[in-house]
């Protein structure tokens, strides 16, 4: 998919940029949202341990198995666990853009008539 960058922000152009990588490597994206009051978050350790856990379970999803909220969590524990503001501009902008498609999926979900 084409994101337009003409005459936008910096900020933007960079969202928009990641989101065309995002699609280059895994096409339009229409997961689940794996939400709900139930989720369990399970939240404890060091920021880097859970990064590495996050990222290894969103590995480990089999083809369909993959939610909006583990591939979200996986983005933003990457980015806590980040101490070197270099390294934590891509990996916020990487969160970001996977919320941004997140809510576009939602959009042609509701958009089709399908309001899970």
């Amino acid at each position: 998919m084409s994101y337009f960058t003409a005459n936008l922000t910096r900020e933007e152009a960079e969202v928009r940029e990641e989101m065309a990588r995002q699609d280059a490597t895994w096409g339009q994206q229409n997961h689940a949202d794996g939400t709900g009051p139930d989720v369990f978050w399970g939240i404890t350790g060091r920021a880097s341990v859970v990064a590495d856990g996050a990222r290894e379970r969103c590995k480990a999803s089999a083809p369909g198995e993959d939610t909006w909220l583990k591939i979200l969590f996986e983005e933003v524990a990457e980015a806590f666990a980040e101490d070197d503001t270099g390294a934590l501009l891509p990996e916020l902008l990487q969160a970001e853009a996977v919320i941004r498609q997140w809510r576009m999926a939602i959009r042609r979900r509701l958009a089709a008539g399908d309001a899970r």
